[in-house]
């Protein structure tokens, strides 16, 4: 008989363990036991706060919280007679014997507080000495992750920032605006579209200085020499062109590209011109010879941003393939290749103060530290558009295009985003021709130039108005930081 029940018992089904409670039962037993290792603290709830609250209490005060704070002049402290002489308080409920085996265990704890330390704004201490009991078993028995002080974010708070507003809208292109350059003096900026023209403005009055022509196809590129009188454009239609601002003519072209050619970069100190296009390859050209010096092959698909810098890695490019790739300039291979983002990489910007830049694709915007490429952190919102340019200027204000003209400004350094603009498309323009397709900031970071659809050219600046008060910062550390 004893058999057969044993037999129906093993018949029964036995209930599977779930998987996530297990993991769950895990993950609790590791906080328990490491809770400071791994910096994992649990959330903030009552109980928590109640266990570490009534611990701090019987640890620092156990031993006289039951005594009365009010002492007789004759030395009765609660209806109990202390002598003056003695070094211990007396202890209610333990005999003689062990406070004497208690008085000898009493070794003096070394001071942990650091040299220099202040504290005349303590409880002054009674000159007999103290006895700190220790924590109850209950106490002892419970997680010891609620004991845990929570320590505050390490997050860096941003700068108050004035927002920016639309003071300009600057007409004359006949098609859409596609690049813009500033000139190195701050004088005037050129501007690119896909009406075939270069068009040369004045800065301070947005009147039409100048119109080049020569391209046969749209221009999506546009770079001004901060050494010679050269201006370079690129195009739709494989040509890199200079032109000598001087005699306002093409006098020379690069001919290399079998496609179109996207974007455009000087280099700051040398004679080197960079350009990438629908190809998926960089080419370097020596702007004095016409002669290409390397052709960085090694993308996938278009490269569509591309930066220079003196020193090592002295090319970034970024491409529709979604990687950044670094290159020896020497060597012409590339050092590293960064695969961070998820979609197209359509625009970067260097910081030009810091060793870092900034990258933008339609999944987030990503800073990165040079000259490795480590990856520091994302920005704290996503702007969940195909991002098509991205600048910032000394102060640390990035800003961000998006293709449906939205305009979004970022604190450099926390990643916070404080304000989000949207471009107004002029009067008998399609709503879907509100996308910014070019921008950059001139040369003392005060004023911010876009390139819409719309074909019109838009120029922001700070609002004088605004203050803290009436623009407050409304900013949350993040909880989580994903890597990727």
């Amino acid at each position: 008989m004893p058999a057969a029940i044993e037999s129906a018992k093993l018949m029964e089904p036995v209930e599977p363990q779930s998987l996530k409670k297990l993991s769950f039962k895990s993950l609790k037993r590791s906080l328990d036991l490491f809770p400071l290792v791994h910096g994992c603290y649990p959330p903030p709830d009552p109980k928590s706060k109640n266990i570490r609250a009534s611990y701090k209490l019987h640890a620092e005060y156990g031993a006289v919280k039951d005594l009365s704070t009010k002492e007789s002049k004759d030395g009765h402290v609660s209806g109990k007679v202390i002598k003056s002489n003695t070094s211990t308080l007396a202890l209610p409920g333990i005999p003689d014997s062990q406070k004497e085996a208690r008085q000898s265990a009493i070794i003096p704890a070394p001071s942990l507080q650091p040299k220099g330390f202040n504290d005349t704004n303590l409880p002054s201490k009674s000159s007999a000495g103290s006895v700190v009991s220790l924590a109850s078993s209950s106490a002892r028995n419970q997680s010891t992750s609620a004991l845990i002080e929570r320590t505050p974010s390490r997050w860096p708070r941003p700068e108050w920032r004035a927002p920016w507003k639309n003071y300009r809208v600057v007409s004359g292109h006949l098609g859409w605006v596609r690049s813009v350059a500033v000139d190195p003096s701050n004088s005037w900026f050129c501007t690119g579209s896909a009406d075939r023209t270069i068009k040369i403005w004045d800065l301070a009055t947005a009147k039409l200085k100048l119109t080049l022509t020569g391209h046969i196809e749209q221009i999506r590129g546009l770079a001004v020499s901060t050494r010679h009188t050269y201006l370079f454009s690129a195009g739709d239609d494989k040509l890199v062109k200079c032109w000598d601002l001087e005699q306002n003519k093409v006098i020379r072209s690069y001919h290399g590209h079998l496609s179109g050619v996207y974007c455009l970069a000087m280099h700051p100190t040398l004679d080197l011109l960079f350009t990438g296009g629908r190809d998926s390859v960089c080419r370097v050209w020596d702007i004095r010879t016409k002669a290409m010096v390397f052709a960085l092959s090694g993308h996938n698909n278009t490269v569509c941003s591309v930066f220079t810098r003196p020193t090592d890695p002295q090319v970034v490019t970024g491409s529709h393939d979604t990687t950044i790739k670094f290159w020896d300039l020497a060597a012409g291979k590339t050092i590293s290749t960064l695969t961070h983002h998820k979609k197209s990489v359509r625009a970067m910007t260097l910081h030009p103060l810091e060793h870092t830049f900034a990258s933008a694709s339609a999944d987030n915007v990503k800073k990165f530290k040079l000259p490795r490429g480590e990856f520091l952190h994302n920005m704290l919102s996503q702007q969940k558009t195909i991002i098509n340019a991205m600048s910032v200027n000394e102060n640390g204000a990035m800003v961000t295009a998006g293709d449906n003209g939205s305009l979004w400004f970022w604190d450099w350094k926390s990643g916070y985003n404080f304000q989000q603009a949207q471009t107004i498309v002029q009067p008998g323009s399609l709503d879907s021709e509100a996308g910014i397709y070019a921008l950059t900031y001139d040369r003392s970071g005060t004023r911010l130039i876009t390139c819409e659809a719309d074909k019109t050219i838009k120029m922001w600046k700070e609002d004088p108005m605004a203050t803290p008060e009436t623009h407050p910062i409304r900013f949350k550390p993040p909880k989580d930081i994903k890597r990727y």
